[in-house]
């Protein structure tokens, strides 16, 4: 027996090594992975976590392909469906973000309300939102590309226009706005509008998922009581380290972003209420492609719930750590 106990605490100590990539530079939207690593809850749950940021000179996805990481921040449910269309032995084991934060800004005396009137604007979009969330503009409402110009992520071109609408982030671009032009522009989360992408998901390779399946439920599951903690708790070591790696973010910055997260339900909405942050459905999944397959930007004929599973979600962990009121 003496020699067991002696053998507990050394075991107890043991922390399996994580190494998880985000898909950009660290900012608030990536709050919650680091409020876990930051406030030792990562550890807790037995991990010794690495984040490894993103940026536009980094492909995070390809070194969890190559086996050099071991889960990567997914952007939203299309990147799913394209690991299944590409044979890419991925899953998604997560989504930490109930609604896709892309939205459209207007200027305010515009009085723009639903989605069919950003028709008569021309609509500021990057290339990859032309080839996602514009294709279902089209097929849904009934868009034309004839009034589409490239955003080049400067927002000078939609300030100085009011017959404009600009893509952008419900937790980031309407602050770099106001910010830089004096108005508060308007805001359409085209995710109330029926573009029901999962966003910030969890991903990981399927043979961790078929041989460490305990390792992958104890990331998920410390990385949803991050999140809880960032979005409703003190959250100021996980905005410490953002900012250390991040020098453009500031404390008003990071304020907002977590204020919009909660307005608009981001994080925490929708079957996360009952399930917890993190949930996913098959429904909502079948849903998101259906249209997707509608708009012509997956094919049909893919077996997409091969990209995910709802092993290591909907458990309702960490629901308690959320406000009563």
């Amino acid at each position: 027996m003496s020699l067991l106990a002696a053998m507990v605490p050394a075991r107890a100590q043991t922390l399996d090594k994580v190494s998880f990539g985000t898909n950009w530079v660290a900012e608030g939207e990536h709050g919650g992975f680091f409020q876990a690593l930051a406030d030792g809850t990562y550890r807790k749950y037995g991990l010794d976590v690495t984040i490894v940021p993103g940026g536009p000179n980094e492909n995070n996805r390809m070194l969890l392909i190559a086996g050099k990481l071991d889960f990567f921040m997914s952007a939203n449910s299309l990147q799913t469906f394209d690991a299944v269309t590409n044979n890419v032995p991925l899953v998604a084991v997560a989504a930490m973000f109930q609604k896709d934060p892309q939205v459209f800004l207007t200027h305010p005396e515009l009085k723009v309300s639903k989605i069919e009137d950003l028709k008569p604007l021309t609509l500021l979009i990057s290339k990859e939102g032309i080839t996602s969330y514009f294709q279902w503009l089209k097929s849904e409402y009934g868009f034309s590309e004839s009034k589409v110009k490239p955003y080049t992520y400067n927002s000078q071109p939609f300030i100085v226009n009011k017959d404009t609408a600009m893509q952008g982030y419900v937790t980031s671009e309407p602050y770099a706005v106001e910010k830089a032009a004096g108005f508060k522009p308007n805001v359409l989360l085209l995710a109330d509008f029926g573009f029901n992408s999962y966003s910030t998901l969890i991903e990981t390779r399927r043979d961790i998922v078929d041989k460490k399946p305990d390792l992958v439920q104890r990331f998920v599951d410390a990385s949803i009581i991050g999140w809880y903690n960032y979005v409703y708790g003190d959250n100021s070591a996980g905005n410490a380290m953002i900012k250390k790696l991040n020098p453009e973010m500031n404390d008003e910055l990071l304020a907002y972003c977590v204020a919009k997260m909660r307005e608009y339900g981001i994080v925490d909405s929708g079957d996360s209420i009952k399930g917890g942050i993190g949930a996913m459905t098959d429904e909502r999944m079948a849903s998101f492609f259906d249209k997707m397959v509608r708009a012509g930007v997956v094919k049909s004929t893919i077996d997409y719930r091969q990209g995910f599973t709802l092993r290591f979600v909907n458990k309702a962990v960490g629901v308690e750590l959320r406000p009563k009121n």
